[in-house]
């Protein structure tokens, strides 16, 4: 999976939905902006907090979300590795999985080979 293209997919997509229902997705991204803004927590913390959901729940396109956006605000390589791996303890071996997605997207966003 090529990891830009499901990045830009996502929210191109979803850009599209609020074409449709754009109250809906303008207050989505209203909360979303919002909830993840800095605060007592860090906007790092609290995007590694919603990548550890987003593989506990098992949604691709969140994980590849995230990823981006936590390396974006200066979360590192070694801090979404832990994040998988509460993530995995929480979600046991289907988030083994989707964490492997997740480090993927790391390794793709961080111009790491895979």
């Amino acid at each position: 999976m090529n990891h830009q293209e499901h990045y830009d997919d996502v929210m191109c997509g979803i850009g599209a939905l609020g074409e449709h229902i754009p109250g809906t997705i303008k207050s989505f991204f209203a909360l979303h902006h919002a909830a993840l803004a800095d605060g007592a927590l860090p906007k790092s913390t609290k995007e590694l907090l919603a990548l550890a959901i987003a593989i506990s729940v098992r949604c691709g396109g969140c994980i590849t979300c995230h990823v981006k956006d936590a390396l974006a605000a200066g979360a590192t390589a070694e801090q979404i590795y832990e994040t998988i791996g509460v993530a995995i303890l929480m979600g046991g071996g289907p988030s083994a999985v989707y964490g492997n997605e997740a480090r993927k997207a790391v390794e793709a966003f961080t111009a790491v080979p895979v």
